[in-house]
């Protein structure tokens, strides 16, 4: 029962919204600025115009030269360690020259353009920044356009707060605009006065922003549909209690929807766990989300042994999972499903959210079934290459005119015929 809820969760009806996205994203696309200023003048309550609406380059170099000191070092360090690892995701263009000529390959060519969407309604994101940025430039992207909402929750004076412009500085964003929900989706989409078309929206966003992605796909590429953010710990006797349960509240303090879930085969550890949540959680601010989040999306499941555990995991395929085992590194081949994995009891997943260096854009809801972190492939494409000498050319004609008149595609078999009656 609790796994169809656990399913279930993203699943809102969306219908209520849909229709409202779709009038924005079109009203957008065909009035542009517009309709991109109204927009958020009626939704973010902001006086934004095509004189004040981008940030310019020597307002993000202000903003992280005045970063306090312990801060920038935390943010350097942590874009150096996420530059490092997606370095090592780069591909390669590749040919294959054989003896009679022919020669096939693939072409990596990075996309001309990303935009890049940062939620700033709640709350401010520069961790967020430097993940979804930082892979782009690696990739070799021409032009990264970053968008973020001002909100006056977030920032009292109005503007996108200071964390932000530093780590948009820091990743090397191109031009940075404030303008934020569908609207700003659909500016970077089709583009408007302003506003530059891009080739792909990549980001996290509220349910505006996500259905507005799923209404621009198609005319732009983007990265995925996110849903709450989860976390799953396989934990043993081994396992520290205190550890665990503070582990499973980062995730559930993301909000409402937010899913804390351990498996144990020791009882003794569960009750454990168990009590340190209610006491972490009376120390922790956010104690709404907590409570609702807790209640509603979270279980403590304890499972016959670490076997059936990783098998439970796998059916769930978390966004985040801890083995916190004493041999991790054993049941890591047992994990199949999982947008990041965590081993060992040093290895929280928040360590991951900020400083480790692999990608905290992970897939959600189940979708790391088939779906991957967000990386440098995704900030690129391929073209096959291809090229036949008249020997090369020869030696498979007979077979490519059999295949195509077997489909009745005789015009693609007359393409071949009439280089072959040149032979």
């Amino acid at each position: 029962m609790f796994f169809n809820i656990l399913e279930e969760r993203g699943n809102l009806d969306t219908s209520k919204f849909a229709l409202g996205v779709k009038e924005i994203v079109e009203n957008v696309r065909h009035t542009g600025d517009a309709a991109l200023f109204n927009y958020t003048h009626q939704w973010d309550n902001a006086n934004v115009t095509a004189e004040n609406v981008q940030i310019s380059n020597e307002e993000m170099k202000k903003a992280y030269e005045e970063l306090p000191d312990n801060l920038k070092k935390a943010m350097v360090l942590s874009y150096e360690r996420i530059r490092a690892f997606h370095e090592k995701q780069k591909q390669n263009t590749w040919m294959d020259v054989k003896p009679n000529g022919e020669i096939l390959g693939q072409r990596v060519i990075p996309l001309s353009s990303v935009g890049v969407y940062v939620p700033g309604g709640k709350a401010a994101y520069p961790s967020s920044v430097l993940m979804n940025i930082v892979p782009a430039k690696v990739a070799g992207v021409e032009k990264i356009v970053m968008v973020t909402p001002i909100s006056k929750a977030v920032c009292k004076d109005g503007k996108v707060p200071q964390n932000v412009l530093a780590a948009a500085y820091l990743a090397g964003v191109d031009e940075l605009y404030t303008i934020g929900g569908a609207q700003a989706v659909a500016a970077l989409a089709f583009g408007t006065e302003t506003i530059p078309k891009v080739d792909k929206i990549v980001g996290p966003g509220n349910i505006y922003v996500a259905l507005a992605k799923r209404e621009v796909y198609g005319y732009v590429s983007i990265d995925s549909i996110a849903g709450p953010s989860e976390i799953l710990i396989i934990a043993d006797e081994s396992a520290n209690p205190t550890y665990v349960a503070a582990d499973l509240l980062s995730q559930a303090e993301h909000d409402e929807l937010a899913s804390s879930v351990l498996i144990t085969p020791s009882r003794a550890l569960a009750l454990k766990v168990q009590e340190e949540v209610g006491r972490l959680y009376n120390q922790l601010p956010r104690q709404e989300i907590l409570k609702k989040s807790l209640k509603n999306y979270s279980v403590i499941l304890i499972e016959e042994n670490l076997e059936k555990a990783c098998e439970t995991a796998n059916d769930i395929a978390p966004e985040h999972l801890e083995l916190a085992v004493a041999t991790p590194f054993e049941w890591l081949g047992k994990i199949k499903n999982a947008g990041a994995v965590f081993l060992g009891h040093y290895t929280p997943e928040p360590l991951g959210d900020y400083m480790a260096g692999p990608n905290h854009v992970l897939p959600t809801s189940g979708t790391a079934r088939f779906f991957s972190p967000l990386g440098v492939e995704d900030y690129v494409k391929r073209s096959s290459v291809l090229s036949f000498t008249p020997e090369s050319f020869y030696a498979l004609a007979d077979q490519v005119i059999d295949f195509a008149e077997s489909e009745s595609l005789y015009a693609h078999a007359l393409s071949v015929k009439v280089r072959k009656e040149n032979q």
